[in-house]
């Protein structure tokens, strides 16, 4: 009988709830509907922008250098860089890969995308970077004669990419709408 009584002090103890690992998931974020307007900036060019970031003006000696998109919902900025071509276009196209390329050696893939608008006359690339790299996107457009312009996302947070993924891809669409759009002044 005291063997039975210990039996059952063990069963009682011993059911105890039993903790499941839930699985993993990631936060599903909804960004609001993109709602472009077209700018013109005081620089040789005009393209359409997301309402929902900001432009800021980069100069430095009275020289326009390029802009900013600020995303300020999205801790994120698109750095543009504007260049006059002197018959320096292979240059510009290095260096911009040299850049793209310092992120690439961190990335685990790369993707590469051909942009030509013949109408606009605007020809560019634009490399995707996925990974833990600081920029997830970089790009650049030219006439091929006389304008250049670069750019690359940046967030201001830490780069772990299955956390800005989301962020990363609802600007990656305003990028290529800018590409798109994008008309160079005379």
């Amino acid at each position: 009988m005291p063997r039975f009584f210990i039996l059952m002090i063990c069963l009682c103890w011993s059911c105890q709830d039993v903790s499941v690992p839930k699985p993993k998931a990631y936060l599903s974020l909804d960004y609001p509907k993109a709602n472009y307007q077209n700018i013109e900036p005081q620089l040789p060019f005009t393209f359409d922008k997301n309402k929902l970031s900001t432009v800021e003006t980069i100069s430095k000696n009275k020289k326009k250098l390029g802009l900013n998109l600020n995303y300020p919902s999205l801790n994120a900025t698109v750095y543009l860089t504007y260049n006059t071509l002197n018959n320096n276009l292979k240059n510009y196209i290095s260096e911009s890969q040299s850049i793209t390329q310092k992120h690439a050696k961190i990335a685990r893939e790369v993707s590469e995308r051909a942009f030509k608008n013949e109408q606009t006359n605007v020809y560019g690339k634009l490399f995707d970077l996925k990974g833990p790299v600081a920029s997830q996107i970089q790009f650049f457009v030219s006439d091929k004669k006389k304008h250049f312009l670069s750019g690359a996302l940046y967030f201001r947070a830490r780069p772990n990419y299955d956390s800005i993924f989301p962020a990363v891809d609802y600007i990656k669409n305003d990028i290529i709408r800018f590409m798109e759009s994008l008309q160079w002044k005379n």
